[in-house]
């Protein structure tokens, strides 16, 4: 339950569109197209499937007059509120506030010096956009990575300190934060760090996190533990890949987290020599089927091996299975609905769960 988790920090909040980050509001998930932003088409559709998919705030990289000439369009046509993504030229973020982008990601050291921050910030303040300053391990000052003797979490602090400072001298305060590295220990002493002495909203995330699978873990840890300490405001899965595993791990981190309702669960045991029934292949195939929903709906299917714990954990889910010596025994919210022999439940869990879903529309 949520309340067992430590109490949320409260940020101030900026809207990015019509999506809250802070001041108490909902965590909201992000992810980026992996698209070029010049090829409208593909962008689009991206972004469509990222919407469908959970995310709620989407982000692309601006590399240069082609994407920025994209822009326009693209955010006239997008399911969702767009972030541009600048580096190193701060002509293309005054030309994504101008195409209408709801939001800027800058890395104020590599954007040309405090002059060209401010011309950002001071068309950011027109247009009424947050800023988010992104700090970044592999883009760290070699004056600090020389003080600190290499990235440290103190780097990472201090840095965005110093980014922080060139927006707020001009009047600039719509201000969200990250600070990302590839080692789990120095990102989450950063975020500790940082949440500690500043009320800007954090966004979350372990950055470069490689392939799903380790890449996974890595995130979940790294964003969960966070979130279990009570910080965090918006967050982003970084994985190599299709950017909707980014979002689907994003929700179960959430909803494993008990901070957001969504996504269907299978719950299964680890087999043993007690198992009567073919967990696996079973639990892989009510997941094949549910992950059409996601996240759609909420819902728990547990696929127990045995009547050690299977009746237990069965009754607890909205459906569950568990092995007998002659077949298995079907749940529906917490009582027995039949006794079936093996090449029948999973046909029968499924017509079940058809049922259901259709009832509950």
């Amino acid at each position: 339950m949520t309340e067992l988790l430590a109490k949320r920090r409260i940020s101030r909040s900026v809207m990015i569109g019509n999506v809250q980050v802070g001041g108490g509001a909902p965590l909201s998930i992000q992810s980026m197209n992996n698209t070029r932003t010049a090829d409208i088409p593909a962008t689009l559709a991206q972004l469509q499937c990222l919407a469908e998919a959970g995310c709620q705030i989407g982000r692309l990289a601006v590399a240069d007059i082609e994407d920025a000439a994209a822009l326009p369009k693209i955010v006239r046509l997008s399911p969702l509120p767009l972030v541009a993504d600048i580096h190193f030229d701060h002509r293309l973020a005054l030309a994504s506030v101008k195409a209408g982008i709801a939001g800027l990601r800058i890395n104020p050291g590599n954007i040309g010096g405090k002059e060209r921050v401010h011309q950002v910030a001071q068309a950011a303040k027109a247009a009424a956009i947050p800023i988010r300053v992104g700090v970044n391990g592999g883009s760290l000052e070699k004056d600090l990575l020389q003080k600190y003797g290499g990235i440290t979490a103190e780097t990472l602090v201090e840095s965005a300190g110093r980014h922080i400072e060139m927006l707020e001298d001009t009047g600039f305060f719509d201000i969200k934060i990250s600070l990302k590295a590839s080692r789990l220990p120095i990102m989450l002493a950063a975020f500790r760090q940082m949440a500690a002495i500043c009320e800007y909203p954090l966004h979350i995330g372990v950055t470069e996190a490689g392939l799903p699978g380790k890449g996974s873990v890595k995130s979940a840890l790294g964003i969960g533990s966070l979130l279990a300490q009570g910080i965090g405001d918006t967050l982003r899965v970084s994985l190599t890949g299709d950017p909707l595993e980014e979002v689907r791990l994003a929700l179960d981190i959430l909803h494993f987290l008990e901070l957001k309702p969504g996504s269907p669960e299978v719950i299964s045991c680890p087999t043993c020599g007690r198992t009567t029934i073919d967990v696996a292949a079973l639990a892989t195939a009510v997941q094949k089927e549910l992950t059409m929903l996601r996240p759609i709906k909420q819902l728990t299917i547990a696929i127990m091996g045995c009547a050690v714990n299977g009746p237990g954990e069965a009754r607890e889910a909205d459906f569950g299975v568990a092995g007998a010596s002659n077949g298995a025994v079907l749940f529906a919210k917490g009582e027995i609905i039949g006794r079936y022999e093996k090449e029948n439940i999973l046909p029968e869990l499924l017509r079940r769960i058809g049922g259901y879903l259709n009832e509950n529309e």
